[in-house]
């Protein structure tokens, strides 16, 4: 069985994630800011709608790597039976290669040009991207943090490589850009193959107690899938109510402005990404005190990271002025970083911690019933896009609190104090941007967060202290 992860080994996991992180983000302002300014809006916005679909690609894996996770993240990776994850490898690639058949199939009866293109390209994600999944969860699982890391670097800086090259040579075809974004998932799930040698071909289980496997997954995983995919729903389907109910210039201005606020969660997911593995080693004692401390660090980072926007804004106006739209629709959607943050890194985390994905799937399942409503009502009844995504901030807040409910009755810790501060910052934030101009929004905000700042100046104390204190302590292991 694997050991406890200490203090120092999670602080290392922590820097050689965001390390590899820090290449995600240079390969998300690269396909963030540079491919708008080469390509046209309609090649971009056909784009957005390959990256929207082939984002969900993970569904077809019904839940068998998140059953994985869950059954096997105690481990270490000499301690995993190989046959058994070769079997389900095996399994996992044969469902897909069908899947991917079938959409290629469908694709030959489509009038459509564009409208065939992307769906054979979403098909294709199906094999690719799930393959890539299956590689880098096998590092996730026995917490194998440097090589997940290099893993990370490779798909990602392999994708921002190819769209280089196809930027220096002035392609303006969407598809090729769609090939890049498969090429790089190829590239990662090459050199994961390399760390990972005896997970992927070789001797393996029987066909019937393959499958017995497979169940036993997919049935450990479907719900965690669920709602995983369900919170993912919240913001794909408010961007497919406008791909549907407006033209593509408008849903590329749309795309744009979640591709931004999508930057800032990247961080964030790579911490979520180290967390887990570690939470499932800690005894039940700790977690409720680590979960505020982690709380009382997430909050005030996210809403100053909100202050980002204003400075922003005045360089985007200056190179993408075709994309000035998109600030506005910006504005509204910033603050749901600060609430997606909450639910990736803490509440998902420690729901499923102790093993409530029950509760998971209810509360994501909820939020996507009544954000699909409100967003087909906006959409179709309304006609008002404003209205989509106030919508969208409405229930992505909404599922935040429902689940922090939920995890402060098992942790029993009180934060309704904090919840309504951290809803009062975010009204402030959106009435700012909306009604004031630039500048005085920015001044009205900054004094927003100053007031936060003092409420909470005993935790913002503490978090300095904690990041010197883990600053010195790297610094001290280098020189040893």
């Amino acid at each position: 069985m694997a050991t406890k992860i200490t203090g120092k080994k999670l602080a290392k996991n922590l820097i050689l994630s965001l390390t590899a992180q820090a290449i995600s983000i240079i390969t998300s302002f690269v396909l963030g800011f540079i491919v708008p300014k080469f390509i046209d809006e309609y090649q971009y916005s056909y784009w957005q709608v390959y990256l929207l679909y082939s984002g969900y690609s993970g569904i077809c894996q019904f839940g068998l790597l998140d059953g994985l996770v869950l059954r096997y993240s105690q481990y270490e990776f000499d301690e995993l039976d190989k046959p058994r994850m070769r079997s389900q490898f095996k399994l996992l690639l044969f469902i897909n290669s069908a899947l991917t058949l079938t959409g290629l199939i469908v694709s030959a009866f489509l009038c459509d040009a564009v409208t065939r293109e992307i769906v054979v390209l979403v098909a294709a994600s199906i094999v690719v991207k799930n393959i890539f999944g299956y590689t880098s969860y096998s590092f996730q699982i026995t917490n194998r943090i440097p090589k997940y890391a290099v893993v990370v670097i490779a798909q990602r800086a392999g994708y921002a490589l190819f769209v280089g090259i196809l930027l220096a040579c002035g392609v303006n075809v969407f598809w090729l850009y769609c090939i890049a974004d498969l090429s790089g998932d190829a590239l990662g799930s090459a050199i994961g193959a390399f760390f990972n040698r005896g997970m992927y071909f070789g001797r393996s289980l029987p066909v019937r107690e393959c499958l017995k496997e497979g169940w036993s997954n997919i049935s450990a995983g479907m719900i965690l899938m669920l709602s995983n995919f369900s919170s993912m729903l919240l913001t794909g389907g408010a961007k497919m109510m406008v791909q549907w109910g407006w033209d593509e210039l408008v849903f590329g201005q749309i795309s744009f402005s979640f591709s931004v606020s999508n930057i800032f969660l990247t961080f964030v997911t790579a911490i979520s990404i180290v967390l887990f593995p570690s939470l499932k080693r800690m005894s039940m004692d700790e977690l409720p005190d680590v979960y505020l401390k982690l709380r009382n660090a997430v909050s005030p980072i996210m809403f100053f990271a909100l202050l980002l926007y204003f400075p922003a804004c005045l360089i985007l106006e200056l190179w993408l002025p075709n994309y000035s739209d998109s600030l506005t629709y910006l504005g509204i959607l910033l603050p749901i970083v600060v609430f997606s943050a909450k639910v990736a890194l803490l509440t998902n985390n420690y729901l499923k911690a102790y093993r409530r994905e029950k509760t998971m799937l209810a509360v994501n399942a909820a939020g996507v019933a009544l954000g699909v409503s409100l967003f087909a009502v906006g959409a179709f009844v309304v006609k008002d896009i404003d209205f989509v995504l106030y919508s969208l901030v409405a229930v992505v807040v909404l599922n935040s609190i429902v689940s922090e409910i939920f995890v402060s009755a098992i942790i029993k810790k009180r934060i309704a104090a904090d919840v309504v501060a951290e809803v009062i910052m975010t009204i402030a934030f959106i009435l700012a941007v909306r009604f004031l101009g630039r500048w005085w929004a920015c001044l009205a905000y900054a004094c927003a967060f100053m007031v936060y700042s003092l409420i909470y100046r005993k935790n913002l104390l503490a978090l300095f202290r904690s990041a010197a204190g883990l600053f010195k302590k790297q610094k001290d292991d280098g020189r040893q």
